[in-house]
C-alpha cells in the first residue's frame, strides 16, 4: 500500500516537473510550435503543457520503484553497518558534534564578519573542530563511559527501571554454564555486560589444539549464545579495550571500575583481587553454596553410600546437588542406600561437608547395644 501511494506521489512530482519545464523552454520552440511569443495560454500552448506533464509523469511513474528499491537498498546497508557500531560510540558522537557545533558556530561568527574571507574560514573553521572534536572523544572513549551509563539508564527509566547496575561476565562464568540457570530464574536484575577481551579470549580457547580447552571455549561461545536469544534481561556487548592493560581479569576490573559494574566470576584469585580494589563480585560457587539445603545436626536423611573415606571405617556418599557426606561407619554399606543420622556441619571454601553416622549405629548407641 505504501509502495502504491509512493509511486502516486512520484507520478504527481513528475506530471509538475514537466508542466515547469515545458513552460520554462516555451520560448526556445516557439517558433517550432508556431505561436507567437508571449502568449502563453492558447490551445497549442496547453496542449504543449499537457504533454510535458504526461510525458515526465510517465518517466516517474516508471523510475519511482526504482529509485525506492535504491533507497531500501542504502537503508538497509547503514542499518547494518549501524548494526555493528556500539551504542556507546553514536552516543559519544552525537554528544561531541552538538558541543563542538556549538563552539564552531561561536568561534566563526566574528571571523564570518571578515570582508572577503570571512565568508570561506568561517565554514571550514566550524568542519575542522567538528572533526578534532569527534576524533578526541573517540580516542578516549573509554574515559566517556559515564556518559553511555547515563544515555543506558535514560532509555530505560520510561520501564521503571532506573538506577540499574552492569553485571560484568567473566571467562569462567561463562564458560561454567550456570549463569544460563540463574537468568531464567529471574534473581539477576539489571543489564548483562560482556566485553570485547573477554569474546577474544573465548575465541581463543575455542581454536585451541587442545580438545579439553577447545570444548569448554566452544561452550562458552554456546552459553553466550543462548543467553543473547533466549534470555529477557538485556544484554550489551561492550566494544572497548585497554590496551595499556595486557591480562583479562585486569581489564574486568578497570571495566567495573569505569563503568560502575558488578563482576560475575568463579574465579577465587579475581574475587580476592576485586574485594582488594573494593569492586562488588557475584560469585557463582558462593551463590551455590548458599541456596543449598540447610542441614542441621539431628537430622536424618537417605544417602548411597559409593566409595571409601580417608579415615578407616569412614564411607562418603553424596547429596543431589554434589554435596559430601561422610558416613562414620559406612564402609561396611558401599553400594548400600541407607538412612543415617547427620552429626556435625562443616563450612569450608570448597563448599559444605555433611557427617553424619548410619541411623542404626546411632539407635544402638542411644539404647546402649553394642
Amino acid at each position: 500500500m505504501v509502495r502504491k501511494v509512493l509511486r502516486l506521489i512520484g507520478t504527481l512530482i513528475g506530471v509538475v516537473t514537466g508542466f515547469y519545464a515545458f513552460a520554462s523552454l516555451l520560448p526556445l520552440v516557439s517558433a517550432y510550435i508556431n505561436i507567437s511569443a508571449g502568449v502563453y495560454f492558447t490551445p497549442v500552448t496547453i496542449g504543449y503543457y499537457v504533454f510535458g506533464g504526461i510525458l515526465f509523469g510517465l518517466i516517474f511513474y516508471f523510475i519511482t520503484p526504482v529509485l525506492i528499491d535504491m533507497f531500501n537498498r542504502i537503508l538497509s546497508c547503514a542499518d547494518s553497518k549501524l548494526k555493528t557500531v556500539p551504542t556507546q560510540d553514536i552516543a559519544l558522537v552525537v554528544f561531541s558534534l552538538i558541543i563542538t557545533l556549538v563552539i564552531g558556530l561561536l568561534l566563526s561568527y566574528p571571523i564570518y564578519r571578515i570582508p572577503v574571507v570571512g565568508v570561506f574560514i568561517s565554514p571550514v573553521l566550524t568542519l575542522l573542530l567538528v572533526f578534532i572534536g569527534v576524533r578526541f572523544v573517540l580516542n578516549r572513549k573509554e574515559e566517556f563511559t559515564f556518559l553511555s551509563t547515563i544515555f543506558n539508564r535514560n532509555m530505560r527509566s520510561g520501564s521503571g527501571a532506573e538506577n540499574e547496575v552492569f553485571k560484568i561476565l567473566d571467562t569462567s562464568a561463562i564458560i561454567d554454564g550456570r549463569i544460563v540457570d540463574i537468568c531464567k530464574t529471574g534473581f539477576l536484575e539489571g543489564v548483562i555486560v560482556v566485553s570485547g577481551f573477554v569474546l577474544e579470549e573465548l575465541r581463543h580457547i575455542a581454536d585451541s589444539p587442545d580438545l579439553l580447552k577447545r570444548n569448554r571455549g566452544r561452550r562458552g561461545l554456546d552459553v553466550l549464545n543462548k543467553i543473547q536469544k533466549e534470555m529477557d534481561i538485556p544484554v550489551q556487548i561492550y566494544e572497548g579495550d585497554f590496551e595499556d592493560i595486557p591480562e583479562v581479569d585486569s581489564k574486568l576490573v578497570k571495566l567495573a571500575k569505569t563503568i560502575n559494574g558488578k563482576i560475575v566470576t568463579n574465579d577465587f584469585n579475581l574475587n580476592k583481587v576485586c574485594e582488594l580494589q573494593g569492586i562488588a563480585v557475584l560469585n557463582i560457587n558462593e551463590l551455590a553454596n548458599a541456596v543449598k539445603p540447610v542441614v542441621l545436626p539431628g537430622e536424618e536423611m537417605v544417602a548411597q553410600v559409593i566409595k571409601d573415606g580417608k579415615e578407616a571405617g569412614q564411607g562418603v556418599a553424596y547429596l543431589d546437588d554434589g554435596t559430601m557426606v561422610v558416613v562414620e561407619g559406612g564402609r561396611r554399606h558401599i553400594g548400600e542406600t541407607i538412612e543415617v543420622l547427620v552429626t556435625s556441619v562443616l563450612q569450608t571454601a570448597a563448599g559444605r561437608m555433611i557427617f553424619a553416622k548410619p541411623k542404626q549405629d546411632a539407635e544402638k548407641q542411644s539404647s546402649g547395644v553394642k
